[in-house]
């Protein structure tokens, strides 16, 4: 690290000897029985001095020892052997190396939001004896750098009685809201130990696939926030493809260096904190350490100005990306706890969450895997009708927007319960929907009739993803086209009643009155494998609009399907209907079909010319009664 190798640690100490210790006096000295302590978060350990604190445990009954997500090897207990009350922890973040205590009972959580933590000390609250940290080594002005963790710690020890240091030369210096002087230290001693790195592991297929979906929502220019778990920092590298993205978030890991390296994120188009990557601590490799140490473009800060929704929201298109345990069908998340056993925390997810919901173009995102499989084998939902009991609601239904699984997104703002049940049931495991869809009637969420996809083995007919595409038209307008699905039935209700009556006749052959849910969830709930319903989406500001679909149904001769089209009138002559009809037929080759067949009034001239001049060699053109039937080959 450039800052270390130039700079020499014991000559930048000299002038203040005075307050060097050995590891029992600091110990000793600054914690005695009963007294509050806090240990320094994350990957910040300071590992000699928690080492001494376990030896000398014995001798400090009734020490309560705040954490922030410990993430050390350290066992608290290995010296107090049956002694359950010898220390008692209180952690605002379950790491793995407390979990086992707070299970047990020998450890204590208390939720929080991670941006109203410091004011619990600032206030005089929780008064606390002494904080044990690990900084940097001083520069010639006296300061130390918290290094790659502020977050509690910097309000922390500015609240503290005593304030004692592990100074070590690996420690990142890193820059921002992020120092603290000589002066403010107690005592310290100089440690040389590598610091703790992180790794979130191999990313599995289930984790890619979310990590896809998440990144379809994050426009170029975006700033992103990844909270901790291994699916929001793998969606980093499925973002490659994107523009002039930003970061303000309370953590980061190795992926956002690699696009810094890559010139995806530059955060030149941000609008708070130009050209600045903005956190609060990171977790990672000694390669993020060597990226954050001494770079101006990262900018560290303490977490209830990172965390703050306020300043959140002031980042325009901010994207907030957190990991959930379970969420129900109405939308609310647990992420803390499995039923009554507490597993993590609150972290910093509501704090985004909301803030990323007040962000001009913001969107809040929670994902999770569909499904997880037991101690025993047995694999259960994710998606649930109902939170198990002892789960706490983390993030409410006022606050969600997307939850994203494997199985796709489902976008839950401003919407019914009745449109959420059946958001969330699409995106659950096939093997769970039935069973949600049988909750949800029972407790009148859904229609009484309400139904799923089934293909012809009597199973759930699974979304057919690969069919999604883009189309940009003529008149500069993007359009998604996709296959239909069951949380359609809105807005194809809304796209036949925005057709006038002579439009309605054309295409029904009588002016059709209504449209109601009896004569459209047919429409919405299609066995993928024998039909084919494409529907064209226009977003604009987080709207959402089906301005047409093309369409083939199976008919009783098993080779041939028949075609069907509407088009809202102000999209007409743009070329979407030929686009469909080109793509229907790849479709409907890959489904086995060999002839397209369909019915067209003679008055209806632009579907005419259409097929007409659609290039497939017509088998069949018959004109009976005002009305051409036709059918063509698909090779």
């Amino acid at each position: 690290m450039s800052y270390k190798s130039n700079q020499d640690t014991s000559n930048l100490l000299k002038q203040y000897q005075e307050k060097k210790v050995s590891l029992d006096d600091a110990i000793k000295k600054y914690i005695k029985p009963g007294v509050r302590i806090f240990i320094d978060s994350g990957c910040s350990e300071p590992i000699d001095l928690t080492k001494k604190l376990i030896d000398l445990g014995i001798e400090l009954p009734d020490v309560e020892i705040l954490h922030f997500l410990s993430l050390s090897d350290l066992d608290y207990y290995e010296t107090a052997g049956s002694i359950e009350d010898l220390f008692r922890h209180n952690a605002f973040f379950i790491g793995k190396s407390l979990r086992k205590y707070v299970d047990a009972g020998q450890a204590d959580y208390t939720p929080m939001l991670l941006s109203e933590i410091p004011k619990l000390f600032k206030s005089g609250r929780m008064h606390l004896d002494t904080a044990l940290i690990q900084v940097s080594p001083p520069d010639r002005y006296g300061f130390c750098s918290f290094g790659i963790n502020v977050d509690i710690v910097k309000p922390i020890a500015e609240s503290a009685d005593y304030v004692v240091a592990e100074i070590n030369p690996k420690m990142p210096r890193t820059l921002g809201d992020s120092f603290i002087h000589m002066n403010d230290i107690d005592a310290f001693v100089v440690s040389n130990h590598e610091i703790i790195e992180f790794n979130y592991g191999k990313l599995d297929d289930t984790s890619t696939r979310i990590a896809k979906f998440v990144a379809s929502l994050v426009e170029d220019e975006s700033t992103i926030q990844m909270g901790i778990g291994q699916i929001p920092n793998a969606v980093t590298q499925q973002l490659m493809e994107k523009k002039d993205l930003g970061v303000h978030s309370e953590v980061f890991s190795d992926g956002i260096v690699d696009l810094v390296e890559s010139g995806v994120v530059t955060c030149k188009k941000k609008t708070l904190h130009k050209d600045k990557i903005i956190c609060s601590f990171v977790m990672g490799s000694k390669k993020l350490y060597d990226f954050v140490d001494d770079n101006p473009m990262v900018e560290f800060h303490p977490c209830d100005y990172t965390n703050n929704p306020s300043i959140i929201s002031q980042n325009k298109k901010q994207v907030a990306i957190n990991a959930a345990l379970s969420v129900d069908l109405t939308g609310q998340v647990n992420s803390d706890s499995i039923g009554y056993r507490f597993y993590s925390g609150i972290g910093g997810q509501v704090d985004f969450i909301r803030g990323a919901g007040r962000s001009i173009d913001g969107k809040p995102i929670m994902t999770l895997p569909s499904t997880v499989t037991l101690k025993d084998g047995t694999v259960v939902s994710r998606i649930v009708p109902y939170l198990q009991p002892g789960s706490g609601v983390v993030i409410t239904r006022g606050d969600i927007h997307y939850v994203v699984t494997e199985w796709g997104i489902a976008s839950l703002y401003g919407k019914s319960i009745r449109e959420r049940v059946l958001e969330m049931i699409n995106i659950a495991h096939p093997d769970f929907r039935e069973e949600l869809l049988e909750h949800a009637k029972k407790w009148k969420y859904i229609y009484s009739d309400q139904k799923l996809p089934i293909s012809i083995d009597g199973r759930i007919s699974i979304y057919p993803e690969k069919y999604e595409t883009t189309l940009n038209l003529k008149n500069g307008k993007t359009i998604k086209i996709r296959p239909v699905k069951p949380t359609d039935e809105r807005m194809i209700q809304e796209l036949h009643y925005s057709l006038d009556e002579k439009d309605r006749y054309l295409r029904f052959f009588t002016p059709m009155k209504d449209f109601r849910h009896t004569k459209i969830q047919p429409m919405v709930n299609i066995d993928y494998s024998t039909d084919m319903i494409l529907v064209c989406e226009f977003s604009e500001k987080e709207e959402e609009q089906i301005i047409g679909l093309g369409a083939f149904f199976k008919t009783i001769k098993p080779s041939i399907a028949e075609l069907a089209f509407v088009i809202h009138k102000n999209w007409r002559s743009l070329g979407i209907s030929k686009f469909l009809l080109n793509y229907l037929v790849q479709i409907g080759k890959e489904l086995n079909y060999r002839t397209f067949t369909g019915s067209i009034l003679l008055e209806n001239k632009p579907m005419l010319h259409i097929i007409n001049n659609s290039g497939y060699l017509l088998k069949l053109k018959r004109i009976e009664g005002g009305v051409t039937n036709f059918a063509f080959d698909l090779s």
